[in-house]
């Protein structure tokens, strides 16, 4: 009943939504109608600022009839809209081609009120119409620069650029004043004309250079290219880079925030050794802006001439390295200097000072493939410098005589030295070492900087890990130098020891001669080392335990050439052996003022080594009698397996063949698996059971080191 009710209401409310469509459409009709043909009057008479506004209403309306083209005068309405379009678009096409002819210059004057008008029409018509005017305009403005600029003109080369951009600069001015009214604010013309500006010249120095590309010098390169990114920098001042469309400059990234050292002070002060051509290039005094849009649009033509820049830095390191050559024959090694430890080799800090500049140079000219190359140069002349500079100055090693007697040891303290290096050498040594500590610091740096100076697609190319490697050899032979010489030096005194008659001592007195010697030389040595490697610890660390782990080995080892050894003899060798511990235990701190515990690793191979040597006295001590006490306290003293030690220990006894037979074969048979604990021997030191004699002797003989300590 409801639906009966309503149904008239419905269909009055139909027929008036179709009254209101009808109605509307017509009258959509109408002003489409005389729209038309006012359109085409006004486009008749050139009136351009009238139809500006018409042509977009016109446009607008005809849309609206998009689903009645079917009907013919709508159709023919639509089609008389488009042909109104294309006569519009030729007409001002003519009309700025009757203005600013393709051949010829320029009307006087300045531009029409029509041809401001006209503008505004085109960009309501086809985006091509606007595109046509603009490229056009844009060629006839720059005719006269490819003219005054060609290749066969004095004016187009390289020394002559600045010509280029100061042209420019005077035809934006005039632009600004002449035409700046009359395009739209939009279109950026003043911007494209600079831009098309950027890629013809880009296009003609191109041209240029690889016509003359021997006649690039590098002096003249740096100046263009620096020129050229001034201009550049000025582009980004005064444009947005809006027109930038067509991808061919990238806007560089910010690159991420490093603690790197290198980061610090890039433009900072320059000395005169070390700025390149300084005076003759007035090279850019910092990075480009990484905000730059417009960096590289001209810039990037000179990227394939880069290689006469890396011959040039090639060449220039060349020389540097020969002048530090020359410099250390002159000036020769630098003056010890104990209150700032080891000095390093300042032309370490030069040859780095210059690495730096380069690199900062060449990155303003490119972060690509040059970026790689100049790499490959640094990585040459470190190696140069890690060879000619510190390996090739090392001093050489002289080997000393070991015929000495105890007599002759004597002597050493009044004055007669054994050979081994001067302190004038071994500072140098330390100097070396120091400064091949600072080059491996520093490569580090640079290696870190120039990955963030490349392009992210080659940074993978830059490894100077092999130069690292090669200042850590440096190092390496600087304190195997200082270990051997010291080394060398203790060498006699041991001769010595192991050609004493130790069966013949009758009595326990002070430390023999040999060790006064060897603790005369450590004296000597190592407080210069120290000193001199105060700035690097951890290597005077290292040297300490080098020097440990070579002279007790080598000390053991004439331990068993003392033979055969009385009682009284291995007590003594006993105490010797102990003060030589106290000594190598007090080794890092000898001579020193300030007292510091030794590092824990270096005590740690000082106290087992030397355990070790007291064990094997304290055994050769022991009665052989009866065997199997005796080789059971063997294996709990020095809990070694080796049938060659065992041997060694007979021989240091004095046992004869017969014996040292059946002696081995019961050490062999007491050998079925190592005893537990062994580790510990010096807690094991005196419970061993033994006879009561030997027990007495020791205890005898411990008193009297406790004694003299």
């Amino acid at each position: 009943m409801v639906k009966e009710i309503t149904r008239d209401i419905k269909q009055l409310d139909h027929a008036k939504r179709h009254l209101t469509t009808s109605i509307t459409t017509l009258n959509h009709l109408h002003m489409l109608a005389g729209g038309v043909d006012s359109l085409e009057a006004m486009t008749r008479r050139r009136q351009y600022g009238e139809v500006a506004n018409l042509l977009q209403g016109v446009v607008n309306v005809l849309e609206h009839f998009n689903k009645y083209m079917g009907i013919p005068q709508i159709r023919q309405l639509s089609e008389r809209v488009k042909a109104a379009q294309n006569e519009l678009g030729q007409q001002i096409l003519a009309d700025f081609e009757e203005a600013f002819p393709s051949q010829g210059t320029k009307r006087p004057g300045g531009p029409s009120n029509v041809l401001r008008d006209a503008c505004l029409v085109a960009n309501v018509l086809d985006p091509r119409i606007k595109q046509e005017i603009i490229k056009k305009f844009i060629k006839q403005h720059l005719s006269e620069y490819l003219v005054l600029f060609q290749e066969n003109q004095d004016v187009a080369w390289l020394d002559k650029i600045d010509r280029r951009y100061a042209w420019i600069k005077r035809q934006l001015m005039d632009y600004e004043e002449k035409y700046g009214r009359m395009f739209p604010q939009e279109w950026c013309m003043t911007e494209r004309i600079a831009v098309e500006f950027c890629h013809v010249t880009r296009t003609e120095l191109a041209k240029i250079m690889r016509t003359r590309a021997k006649e690039i010098e590098v002096k003249l390169l740096l100046f263009a290219i620096q020129r050229t990114t001034n201009f550049e920098g000025l582009m980004a001042k005064r444009f947005s880079g809006c027109t930038l469309a067509d991808g061919t400059v990238k806007k560089a990234e910010l690159p991420p925030p490093s603690t790197n050292p290198f980061l610090e002070d890039e433009t900072g002060t320059e000395t005169d050794e070390t700025v390149i051509e300084k005076g003759d290039i007035d090279r850019p005094k910092k990075p480009k802006a990484p905000d730059n849009p417009f960096h590289g649009i001209i810039s990037k033509c000179f990227e394939p001439h880069l290689y006469v820049y890396i011959e040039s830095q090639d060449k220039n390191l060349g020389e540097l390295i020969d002048r530090f050559v020359a410099d250390f024959k002159a000036q020769g090694p630098p003056k010890p200097n104990v209150d700032e430890g080891g000095a390093v080799l300042p032309s370490c800090a030069d040859l780095f000072v210059y690495y730096k500049k380069c690199m900062v140079q060449c990155s303003q000219l490119s972060t690509g493939e040059p970026m790689i190359a100049l790499t490959t140069i640094f990585q040459k002349y470190l190696r140069e410098y890690a060879w000619k500079i510190l390996s090739g100055n090392l001093p050489k090693t002289t080997s000393s005589s070991g015929g000495l007697t105890i007599t002759s040891l004597l002597k050493e303290k009044e004055g007669s030295e054994v050979a081994k290096f001067t302190v004038e050498e071994l500072c140098l040594i330390c100097s070396i070492l120091s400064t091949a500590e600072y080059c491996l610091a520093t490569t580090q740096q640079l290696e870190e900087k120039l990955k963030e100076k490349v392009d992210a697609s080659l940074m993978e190319r830059i490894n100077l890990t092999g130069e690292m490697d090669t200042f850590s050899i440096v190092i390496s032979n600087s304190i195997q130098l200082l270990v051997q010489d010291l080394d060398a030096a203790c060498d006699p005194a041991l001769t010595a020891m192991s050609k004493m008659q130790w069966q013949n001592v009758e009595h326990v007195g002070d430390q023999s001669p040999y060790v006064t010697s060897v603790i005369l030389h450590i004296k000597q040595n190592v407080p210069i080392i120290r000193d001199n490697l105060a700035s690097t610890r951890k290597y005077f660390t290292q040297f300490c335990i080098k020097f440990a782990n070579s002279f007790i080995p080598k000390f053991i080892n004439h331990l068993f050439k003392c033979k055969p050894i009385s009682m009284v003899g291995a007590e003594q060798l006993l105490l010797d052996t102990h003060s030589l511990k106290m000594v190598l235990l007090d080794l890092p701190s000898i001579g020193s003022q300030v007292v510091r515990k030794a590092p824990a690793s270096y005590t740690k191979i000082v106290v087992k080594g030397m355990t070790r040597a007291e064990m094997i006295l304290k055994v050769v001590m022991a009665p052989h009698e009866p065997p199997v006490v005796f080789v059971d306290n063997y294996i709990k003293l020095l809990a070694d397996c080796s049938t060659d030690t065992f041997q060694k220990i007979l021989d240091m006894k004095g046992l004869k063949r017969s014996e040292q037979s059946s002696m081995l074969e019961l050490f062999r048979q007491r050998l079925p698996a190592p005893p537990s604990g062994v580790e510990n021997t010096s807690s094991m030191s005196l419970t061993a059971p033994t006879p009561e004699q030997e027990s007495s002797r020791i205890r005898k003989l411990e008193k009297l080191i406790k004694k003299r300590l």
